[in-house]
């Protein structure tokens, strides 16, 4: 089992990197697929893709797939609405292979996959005939015996003696002859490899799995100290990791190398009832603002603005390079949702936004403004985050769990409300929660 320092691996990296040059020529290196993990988006890897692309990888061999339906359901043989069953998100994903395949004209592909990503690899790779078409998979916090054994969620997916994963975990290795695995996991801070019950619910009962349950026996297992659930995919260390284990190589660099032409894409996609889905929402009205870095309001008209077809797609859209950009999205049925989000260094078609909705404890707040990171939790001690000044309440100490904190602020003209995470700062503005609208810090760094 491979120790690794975080710190480390920042430091040398990013020395190396001052230095790299990018590589021209065509890329004769396998296609990557990225698989996102439970009720997530395709996303949550633009920072891999773009760290892979800053690397000399050809972005043209770099997919990530959007499971239409990203949650899983409480029983995985039993339908639920809105949700995908094992099988049904591994029949996606062998889609997806056979789609990247015949775009790029390669035998084989590289799979990378988060949390329930994992399972969705796993299990094509040994039961649905991936095996011939997967060089190397990389399985990055994904639960593989399980969040707990008990008995009451056998039939869950996540369930470490369930049916799901004990057939995946039969015999003497845990993984598949002819397919490279290697596994990234933390060490203590991965909320879902816990051997007590927290996280789900039931503190004081043991789960029945340890921190290692990410593990395989066959596998390369990698640990890198203090990432959380999410870090052990998105964290530019387990990028590092990932570049390695496919090329042989260390990266050149961890940092992301700018483009002067930036063109981002992405779609709008759903949410019904409070469920995520990767559906596309036709209708939704998206303008996109450029603002001010240090009061975050709008300098000028907007600068795109399009209603989105059957295809939800909100672009294409030219945008500065590290210019602080608003984004507004009316869908029907939905809050208006604003979202200041970190700069962009580099084009990408997987700019996708989600609507949000007011909570009924929110609606009678003058504002209702949150900080979120998509790719890890906040950690208190570890991290530094702040919003108007504020650490937001119901942030759990501890192990990182959480990756949204918000707060409701009194009715009061438009103004500032800063958000710090570590060294990057978001400035927002106090959108009114009577006309309907909510507003986002999303920190993507």
């Amino acid at each position: 089992m491979l120790q690794l320092s975080r710190r480390y691996f920042i430091l040398l990296l990013l020395a190396l990197g001052a230095c790299a040059q990018l590589p021209s020529g065509t890329d004769t290196r396998p296609p990557v697929i990225f698989v996102h993990g439970n009720g997530d988006t395709a996303a949550l890897w633009i920072t891999t893709l773009w760290r892979f692309e800053s690397n000399g990888y050809d972005r043209s061999l770099l997919h990530a797939v959007d499971l239409r339906y990203p949650l899983a359901p409480s029983l995985d043989a039993k339908p639920q609405p809105l949700r995908s069953s094992a099988a049904e998100s591994m029949q996606e994903l062998a889609a997806k292979v056979a789609e990247v395949r015949k775009l790029t004209g390669r035998d084989k592909v590289v799979l990378v996959g988060n949390s329930r990503g994992g399972n969705a690899i796993r299990n094509y790779i040994k039961n649905g005939g991936g095996a011939a078409f997967v060089s190397h998979a990389i399985l990055c916090g994904t639960p593989n015996h399980g969040v707990s054994d008990w008995e009451e969620s056998r039939g869950n997916e996540f369930n470490g003696k369930g049916p799901f994963l004990s057939q995946l975990n039969a015999g003497p290795n845990e993984v598949v002859e002819g397919v490279r695995f290697m596994t990234i996991r933390s060490d203590d801070n991965d909320k879902y490899a816990q051997p007590d019950g927290l996280f789900l619910g039931k503190p004081g009962r043991p789960t029945g799995v340890g921190f290692d349950g990410p593990e395989l026996k066959g596998a390369e297992n990698v640990v890198i100290p203090k990432i959380d659930h999410r870090e052990t995919a998105f964290d530019a260390p387990a990028f590092a990791e990932m570049f390695r284990f496919i090329t042989g190589e260390a990266p050149a660099r961890l940092g992301i190398a700018t483009e002067s032409r930036i063109v981002l894409n992405g779609k709008v996609n759903g949410m019904e009832g409070g469920v995520p889905t990767n559906l596309p929402v036709a209708g939704a009205r998206v303008e996109v603002y450029e603002v001010s870095r240090d009061t975050g309001a709008r300098i000028g008209a907007a600068v795109h603005a399009k209603t989105t077809g059957a295809d939800g797609l909100w672009g294409p859209f030219a945008a500065q390079l590290n210019t602080p950009y608003e984004f507004v999205i009316a869908a029907p049925g939905h809050s208006i949702t604003h979202i200041y989000r970190s700069p962009f260094p580099r084009s990408s078609n997987l700019v996708h936004l989600r609507p949000a909705d007011l909570g009924k404890a929110d609606a009678s707040a003058g504002s209702v403004v949150s900080i979120t990171r998509p790719r890890g939790y906040f950690g208190h001690g570890r991290d530094v985050f702040t919003l108007d000044g504020k650490v937001p309440p119901g942030i759990n100490p501890g192990v990182p769990g959480v990756s949204t904190g918000k707060l409701l602020l009194p009715a009061g003209p438009l103004r500032p409300v800063p958000a710090r995470f570590n060294d990057e700062a978001i400035t927002v503005r106090n959108w009114p929660a009577k006309d309907g609208h909510v507003v986002f810090a999303e920190f993507h760094y």
